[in-house]
């Protein structure tokens, strides 16, 4: 178990909040002013990207609302889409479910996460010494998606997994990313965070800044149920040498079976020696 809820609502929270948050995770920058910037591409892979781990079927008007596009515009798109391969059409139901084309882009973005090799054995030893849930992650907007997971066979764990996503702004694991990211990335992410939910912002911000104080004084990031009452975990972020890329390693579990000490005192100086060797691998 990590920073998290039951797949279903953690799934959907971190859905929510990525359709919500529009089509780009860039830096920032205002596209509508970007010559180079190529809208219908853009406006492609938008589409692809509405499809989450829980979605095996959608049609185009639920691809219309997500993106946040007339319905006539997605209908061209789907269709250039499924003659690419990219998606396939149901005709019995008029809907469409990713096509074979995606997996190919997938499996070789995650081939090429060598980090993930290096990281997959240092993970697993950590899990079964702290009887939870340890997972590696990197940022899709305003979410965190899993790219690697390990369980202890001991743990109470969830089914969340490889491509499952969490919100960034209130985990341990966005958290951590956003207490090593760059500032202007940090600023984009805050602010489209503070326009998604109003009310709610002056609590994420007050988390997130003690997140970046912790970052600085701890070297991790802590939740101690502040995103779900009954959940503890920490996490670290790195950049993985290869790829430059930024990630967040994760433990966490039950409060009632990983307690605030244990993480603090056994857990966090483990991880920030994996992260270490992570970053130098």
């Amino acid at each position: 178990m990590t920073d998290q809820v039951p797949e279903s609502t953690a799934q959907t929270d971190a859905d929510a909040l990525d359709d919500e948050a529009g089509p780009t995770s860039g830096s920032g920058s205002n596209t509508k002013e970007d010559r180079h910037f190529v809208t219908a591409l853009a406006r492609g892979l938008e589409v692809l990207s509405c499809f989450r781990s829980r979605d095996k079927l959608l049609g185009n008007q639920e691809l219309a609302r997500r993106c946040g596009l007339p319905k006539s515009t997605i209908s061209r798109l789907t269709y250039t889409l499924t003659k690419l391969g990219y998606l396939e059409h149901d005709p019995e139901l008029g809907r469409y479910r990713l096509g074979s084309a995606t997996l190919s882009l997938g499996s070789v973005m995650l081939s090429r996460m060598d980090v993930r090799q290096v990281a997959r054995p240092l993970m697993q030893q950590l899990a079964d010494a702290t009887q939870a849930m340890v997972s590696l992650g990197s940022r899709d907007r305003l979410s965190m998606i899993y790219v690697e997971n390990c369980r202890s066979e001991a743990a109470l764990t969830l089914s969340l997994d490889v491509g499952s996503r969490i919100p960034l702004a209130t985990t341990a694991m966005g958290r951590a990313y956003l207490a090593r990211c760059g500032e202007a990335e940090r600023h984009e992410i805050m602010e489209r965070a503070r326009e998604y939910d109003e009310y709610a912002w002056p609590n994420v911000r007050r988390g997130i800044e003690r997140a970046m104080e912790e970052h600085r004084t701890l070297g991790v990031c802590c939740s101690f149920g502040d995103w779900q009452p009954d959940v503890n975990a920490i996490a670290v972020a790195f950049y993985a040498r290869e790829s430059r890329m930024l990630m967040s390693l994760n433990c966490g579990g039950p409060a009632f079976i990983v307690s605030r000490e244990h993480l603090m005192d056994t857990v966090r100086p483990q991880m920030i020696r994996i992260a270490e060797r992570l970053s130098a691998a």
